[in-house]
């Protein structure tokens, strides 16, 4: 009722959302082309007096980006892949196939969402510490660190995803059975029922938990933090960034520590842009709120 008497509200209430939204990430934007002494200065100014691409610069040499941005790309590729895999194929068991103990497998799946993901790092960390014959361990797990100096230990705590596996099995349960049946009957194993006529029915949603994914892999700052403490070599792009805050220039610190901030969301953004139009129809398929 007050949506038809009022539709200016509804507009109203958009563009108040998108001006939250976007004015932060514009005056990121904004501070990293700052000279030095302007992010600090009264009264706040937007605009930079001139574009200074400097900041970009001093980022670069100060985080060692290859690197950094190596290690990010290689562990966000691999929880992205790994997720997407196993996902679609303990949704479609769990959706397609019957089989004892079914729906206590996929009550015990939702049930890991119920927890923070941060309460399960130190299990995760001993975990990789006592990782038999890796790192210098003996084959009882002990003399070495184990897993947690290799690049491995970035990835392994996030190779499942619960949401992932509920979210592909909620929407490969409406697939017709009797397409599958049909597939069947013709001599196709379920491997094939799965790889040929389940994944693309379901592209829509696998792009979208493979954006929310990589967004956030990319974006994973507790748990790279404390394997980066035991390498350093493993360092990822989020947690670099906060060595930016010791730029030995404090009239420029702000500015190139936002510039790399700049920098890291980049990556996303491009990827976002891309597939924002399957992701919309991924969400409007799934039902996901």
């Amino acid at each position: 009722m007050i949506r038809r008497r009022f539709p200016w509200l509804s507009y109203l209430v958009v563009v108040t959302g998108a001006v939250l939204t976007v004015v932060p990430f514009l005056d990121m934007v904004m501070t990293s082309f700052k000279g030095a002494g302007e992010a600090g200065s009264l009264p706040y100014q937007f605009l930079p007096k001139a574009f200074d691409l400097s900041n970009y610069r001093a980022a670069i040499d100060q985080l060692n980006l290859p690197v950094l941005f190596r290690n990010s790309v290689v562990a966000t590729a691999v929880i992205t892949g790994s997720v997407l895999v196993t996902s679609s194929l303990a949704g479609y068991a769990l959706a397609k196939l019957r089989f004892p103990g079914r729906n206590l497998i996929f009550r015990l799946v939702l049930s890991t969402m119920m927890f923070p993901p941060f309460l399960f790092f130190i299990p995760h960390f001993l975990i990789l510490v006592h990782w038999p014959l890796a790192g210098g361990n003996d084959l009882f797990g002990a003399g070495g660190a184990g897993l947690t100096v290799s690049i491995a230990a970035l990835v392994m705590p996030f190779l499942v995803n619960g949401f992932g596996i509920f979210l592909m099995r909620q929407f490969m349960v409406s697939i017709p059975d009797e397409v599958l049946e049909a597939a069947r009957i013709d001599g196709a194993g379920e491997f094939c029922v799965w790889w040929r006529i389940v994944v693309p029915q379901t592209t829509p949603v696998v792009l979208t938990l493979g954006l929310l994914t990589f967004v956030n892999a990319w974006n994973e700052y507790i748990w790279a933090l404390l394997i980066s403490t035991a390498n350093p070599d493993v360092m990822t792009l989020p947690v670099g960034i906060q060595f930016l805050q010791d730029y030995v220039d404090p009239t420029r610190t702000m500015p190139i520590l936002m510039a790399g901030l700049v920098l890291s969301v980049l990556p996303v953004l491009i990827l976002f842009l891309l597939l924002q139009k399957y992701y919309i129809r991924g969400v409007m398929l799934s039902g996901l709120k």
